[in-house]
């Protein structure tokens, strides 16, 4: 139990500590992928529009004056608006954003799990319905009109 719980403690340092590390310490490479020049609408690592590059030397200046990522991003939404931001923040009405899909997911596997629930029970029920009992002396019986054809049909080979 113990060592469960200190491999899953592991594992959650190995996920957050990057992260932290990357927060206080960020790259130009990191934030271009994060930001979007605002005149193409591309991210800043594919924009070669003048005010990316101009964008692209105001990270270096902030990343060489000690900012932290958020900083960065915060100054360079306050001059150019969210749509700067590669994605939107996970706060306010832009949580909707993130969580609208996975809701369409979840909605979505949810339907295709009742449909073929419902769809498996109506074939087993079909089955039922369709399967002739035996009888108590152990044989299968026949609805009389096809036991006619099958009588008809076997006394002509036997002729």
């Amino acid at each position: 139990m113990t060592r469960t719980l200190l491999a899953l403690l592991g594992v959650a340092l190995a996920v957050v500590a990057p992260a932290a590390a990357s927060e206080q310490s960020p790259t130009l490479p990191e934030l271009e992928r994060e930001l979007i020049c605002p005149t193409c609408h591309e991210t800043l690592a594919a924009s070669s529009s003048p005010i990316a590059q101009r964008m692209r030397a105001f990270i270096r200046a902030r990343i060489a004056a000690g900012d932290t990522k958020s900083e960065i991003k915060n100054k360079l939404v306050d001059q150019f608006g969210e749509s700067v931001l590669a994605a939107p923040p996970k706060s306010g009405f832009n949580l909707l954003a993130w969580v609208l899909p996975l809701a369409g997911i979840v909605l979505a596997a949810a339907v295709v799990g009742f449909l073929a629930y419902r769809w498996s029970r109506g074939r087993a029920a079909e089955d039922e319905e369709e399967a002739v009992g035996p009888p108590a002396h152990g044989r299968f019986t026949l609805d009389p009109e096809l036991e006619r054809r099958l009588d008809e049909e076997l006394a002509r080979y036997d002729a």
